[in-house]
């Protein structure tokens, strides 16, 4: 169960996430971010110096170093939109770009970086995430998240950020210009024009209108997707393991069977997991209609493809179309085969559903923005790995703000208070999962370089993090 501790004589939390993002950007006054050091450094006290450095654990309150936001490294793969590059130069942070790293390059490219960001090709791997030595938070800059290892991230305190609406709409014109061009078979006639043949034919071709769409994954994509077909004048059937408000007129069917048996065009939309790996196999595809057509734009391993190009070539299904694959190539190649590949009626795609220039952009702002609300708040709000704490409260005159993770263990509360239990306390929010537990806590700021060595001293910590106001960081203030 989901724990929330909130005590606090001036907090103020909005009531949406709109109105925390508006709100944060009224603010004017500025904030100072401090990242844990790798475990090569070395504590010492340093010199006074007119030059931003990170700050030092072992320092008094009053002498805090403040880190410049340029000494903010983020490192951006895969030609994410430079509307993040943007996003994260406004708030000052130094920005690297590339295109694809083999795992020992990256490796090696990540050293020194606080935010990584990436798309579905670079694999976030335990190996990568283990040498990673300044590693605050990883944004995905996608729906999925199977490319990072989330569990080795949250063992770390490293939260990890997606976009799961951002290309919602992108994905699903796709998927209806696909139905349209299945029932049509122009993608057949396309290929045979190119080769110079005229095959004017309407056996086989049907319109969409009053034709049944089966759902089966009934989230941000398909239930957008639910809304076209609607307006197309198609009936709309789903199916989901939860139960799920029905837009327009669609029903939820109580079985994947009863969904399978009756519709002319079945789409997919379910995450990777083990519950679905192969979830359409040949015993449910040999359950859809015959001269149904099925549509695959989930992730690869959804999928039986070799049991999908039997029943195409068989004659059973009609068509299909399918955008994901359980082996995709890391970048641009002329020399790539599947067995779905000659198939007639059939539809390939590389992975391009979320493909637009207005995806990108609207995923590339989303992203970019929930990594600086943590980096510069503490706010891991729509975090997929750790628990969420929507951080609103501004903080106050002459307080630091402590963001800690630890490991969620009986008593562990107890010992965090105890340790707080010295300063005058203005406000503590508190969020735990199953096996994480975060805290962030705002404090007198003269007690809290006893307040962090104490927490990072708890055989359960994982990491911490200071937050305190000061005129050496520019960006809005918590």
């Amino acid at each position: 169960m989901n724990t929330v501790v909130c005590v606090s004589v001036v907090c103020h939390v909005a009531s949406t996430h709109h109105q925390h993002t508006t709100n944060s950007r009224r603010q004017t006054t500025t904030a100072t971010a401090h990242f844990p050091h790798s475990a090569s450094t070395a504590h010492h006290r340093h010199a006074p110096s007119t030059e931003p450095r990170e700050a030092d654990s072992t320092m008094s309150s009053a002498n805090l170093d403040r880190i410049h936001p340029s000494r903010i490294t983020v490192l951006l793969m895969e030609k994410i939109s430079q509307d993040a590059v943007k996003t994260f130069e406004a708030e000052g942070y130094t920005v690297k770009q590339a295109v694809k790293y083999g795992e020992d390059d990256l490796i090696e490219a990540m050293k020194g970086v606080h935010i990584i960001g990436v798309r579905s090709k670079t694999k976030l791997t335990s190996r990568v995430l283990e040498a990673a030595d300044k590693l605050v938070a990883v944004g995905c800059f996608c729906i999925g998240t199977d490319q990072t290892d989330l569990k080795l991230a949250a063992t770390k305190g490293i939260p990890v950020f997606n976009a799961p609406y951002a290309n919602t709409r992108s994905v699903s014109e796709l998927v209806i210009a696909n139905i349209i061009t299945l029932a049509r078979q122009a993608s057949d006639r396309n290929k045979e024009m190119h080769a110079g043949e005229w095959n004017k034919r309407s056996v086989g071709c049907y319109e969409v209108r009053g034709k049944t769409l089966g759902v089966v994954g009934y989230g941000h994509v398909g239930s957008q997707l639910s809304v076209l077909a609607e307006a197309m004048g198609m009936r709309v059937i789903f199916y989901d393991i939860e139960p799920k408000l029905c837009l327009g007129n669609a029903s939820q069917v109580p079985t994947m069977e009863e969904l399978l048996e009756v519709s002319d065009f079945v789409s997919l939309h379910v995450p990777a997991d083990e519950s679905t790996k192969n979830l359409m196999n040949a015993e449910r595809i040999a359950q859809m209609k015959a001269g149904s057509y099925l549509i695959n734009y989930a992730r690869g391993s959804v999928v039986d493809i070799e049991a999908a190009a039997a029943a195409l070539r068989s004659g059973h299904l009609a068509g299909a179309a399918f955008d994901v694959f359980p082996s995709e190539p890391a970048g641009h190649t002329k020399d790539w085969a599947v067995c779905l590949q000659g198939c007639p009626n059939t539809i390939l795609t590389p992975h391009i559903g979320g493909s637009t220039e207005e995806a990108q952009a609207s995923i590339g702002r989303e992203v970019a923005s929930k990594l600086i609300a943590y980096i510069n708040h503490g706010s891991t709000l729509s975090a997929v790995n750790v628990p969420e704490v929507n951080v609103t409260r501004k903080l106050q005159p002459g307080q630091s703000r402590v963001l800690s993770f630890h490991i969620n263990t009986p008593g562990v509360l107890r010992d965090i208070n105890r340790i707080l239990s010295i300063a005058n306390i203005s406000s503590q929010q508190l969020e735990t999962s199953e096996r994480i537990g975060y805290l962030v806590v705002d404090l007198e700021a003269d007690h809290i370089e006893q307040v962090k060595s104490e927490l990072e001293a708890l055989d359960s910590n994982v990491r911490c993090r200071i937050l305190f106001r000061g005129k050496g960081y520019v960006g809005p203030e918590p």
